[in-house]
């Protein structure tokens, strides 16, 4: 291959090469001055960046982790009241049903006591009535045997006699 046909900048001569060179020190030294400082200053500052944000988000999930457990004991906390709750308006009803029922005995008693009361008075003065009845049934028959056996003096006076005999026996 000939080099001598291709254009200079291809092959470029010591003179082109030197001023290449300075124009690269002299750019290299403007950006080693001016522009790696700041560079290197937002790379550092990106740096920092990420590694606060990363610090932020482990903080923000050990605070969702928090918020998640305090979440789970309010939970089980509502549960544990929930079922107290529960306990209690049970037992409550049971007293309630307890009271009602002894209630109703009481009554029932109550009840069954003034039937027993009233079914007595009843007996009592059907029982008085009954008497009272055989008493006039009793003196009406009583009667009616006496004027049929007293209808002459001499019965009469018989009776009379033995009634006296008998109050002075006793």
């Amino acid at each position: 291959m000939d080099f001598t046909q291709l254009p200079a900048i291809l092959t470029p001569d010591v003179g082109l090469l030197f001023w290449m060179f300075l124009a690269f020190l002299v750019v290299f030294c403007i950006l080693a001055k001016y522009g790696f400082p700041a560079i290197t200053n937002m790379v550092d500052e990106r740096n920092r960046f990420i590694n606060d944000s990363l610090s932020k988000a482990k903080e923000a999930e050990e605070r969702l982790a928090n918020i998640q457990q305090e979440g789970e004991s309010i939970l089980q906390e509502a549960r544990e009241k929930q079922a107290q709750i529960l306990k209690e308006a049970a037992e409550s009803r049971d007293a309630i049903v307890e009271q009602a029922q002894q209630k109703a005995r009481s009554e029932g008693a109550r009840l069954l006591e003034e039937a027993k009361a009233t079914i007595e008075q009843e007996k009592k003065a059907a029982i008085a009535d009954i008497r009272k009845q055989v008493a006039i049934l009793s003196v009406e028959i009583a009667e009616k045997v006496l004027r049929q056996n007293l209808r002459d003096d001499k019965s009469q006076m018989d009776l009379i006699d033995r009634m006296l005999d008998d109050v002075a026996a006793n």
